[in-house]
């Protein structure tokens, strides 16, 4: 269904763990991962290319756990 309110809070609860600065970018726009209006207004729908980058000292970590959510579909199957 997209990044609407439910996944959003998930991504921003997770993204939150972590020291690092953590980005989802879209068409070259990098969107902060700790921000629910942010990724919001980021309007990416089901199948939208994503890229999660992250800077700091746990960002390896901090991508794996949020590629995981994608994954997993934020639990919505």
């Amino acid at each position: 269904m997209g990044l609407h309110a439910r996944p959003a809070s998930m991504l921003v609860r997770t993204a939150s763990r972590f020291h690092s600065d953590i980005n989802l970018v879209k068409d070259g726009e990098p969107v902060n991962c700790k921000s629910v209006l942010a990724l919001m207004m980021l309007s990416a729908g089901m199948g939208t290319p994503l890229q999660i980058v992250a800077e700091g000292d746990d960002a390896e970590e901090a991508v794996q756990a949020v590629a995981e959510l994608f994954r997993d579909k934020f639990g919505e199957e």
